[in-house]
């Protein structure tokens, strides 16, 4: 009888740790949002692709979308360039509530900084958000491709709710007006364990 009871125990503990780990897992699904990558303009294709692919390693759920125009209320004519914020405005209308967009841009982008009314940036992303925008234009042309991966990361973060860091190897310190690509390594250990926790697949 022992014997027995032993059994049943031992398949009841079983069938909860299965139950337990698929919990797990489905919890990791829904709290993980989905990424739009969205290209703009006459972003390139396979440029697009390697985001996408490069993204899918620490996100499974990304969608890549075919290129659409910038809005038209984005140009500003007087620097020839886009505003990154308008960008943002306008992309983060076209996604779901569990979904988060960045867009992709060749062109020059801006915001209002520092009292300045057009700042030219790499990229802008609001903490928390719903959307993010990237441009290639002022990354240095010998590590563009790596270059412009961790700023798709870093803005990305800040949708996520991840302010800027004080270590200067993490993805996440402010460019402070330069460009520090070159010497950003990854996500510090306290930014890494932040976005663990919000369904990022890091290693």
């Amino acid at each position: 009888m022992k014997y027995y009871t032993f059994i049943l125990l031992f398949s009841l503990l079983s069938c909860t740790n299965k139950k337990n780990d698929r919990d797990d897992k489905e919890f990791q699904a829904e709290r993980q949002k989905v990424i739009v990558i969205q290209p703009l303009g006459n972003f390139k294709l396979n440029q697009a692709e390697k985001v996408f692919k490069q993204i899918k390693a620490i996100n499974s759920n990304v969608v890549l979308r075919k290129n659409i125009s910038f809005p038209e209320n984005s140009f500003y004519k007087p620097r020839n360039r886009y505003r990154a914020d308008s960008i943002i405005k306008n992309l983060k209308n076209n996604i779901g509530v569990d979904s988060v967009i960045v867009g992709l841009a060749h062109a020059d982008i801006s915001t209002t900084k520092n009292g300045i009314k057009d700042w030219g940036v790499m990229g802008l992303g609001y903490k928390p958000g719903k959307a993010c925008v990237v441009s290639d234009f002022r990354l240095s042309v010998k590590n563009k491709n790596e270059q412009f991966y961790k700023l798709v990361l870093h803005e990305l973060g800040h949708t996520a709710g991840l302010p800027h860091c004080k270590i200067k190897t993490c993805l996440m310190r402010d460019a402070e007006g330069g460009n520090p690509l070159d010497y950003e390594k990854s996500f510090c250990r306290e930014c890494k364990s932040f976005l663990k926790s919000k369904g990022w697949q890091l290693i």
